[in-house]
């Protein structure tokens, strides 16, 4: 088995981030609409919840990155 050279991971990770703000962003403006418009309530449900993870997961990476 190879190692993923650091430079490698540095750039996966790089990408990692802004993909979690874009999607954190674009399903907390879905569920604000979804919730506003009143379309059924288990999709504004999924938005708040795909809302939650993006926030849970960037809240880990920072965590599991950070300088000591």
């Amino acid at each position: 088995m190879t190692e993923s050279s650091p430079s490698a991971q540095t750039a996966q990770r790089g990408m990692f981030r802004p993909v979690l703000w874009v999607l954190l962003l674009i399903s907390a403006v879905l569920n604000i609409v979804t919730s506003n418009i009143g379309i059924n309530i288990f999709v504004g449900i999924g938005f708040g919840l795909a809302t939650m993870a993006c926030a849970a997961a960037l809240v880990v990476d920072h965590y599991r990155h950070r300088r000591p």
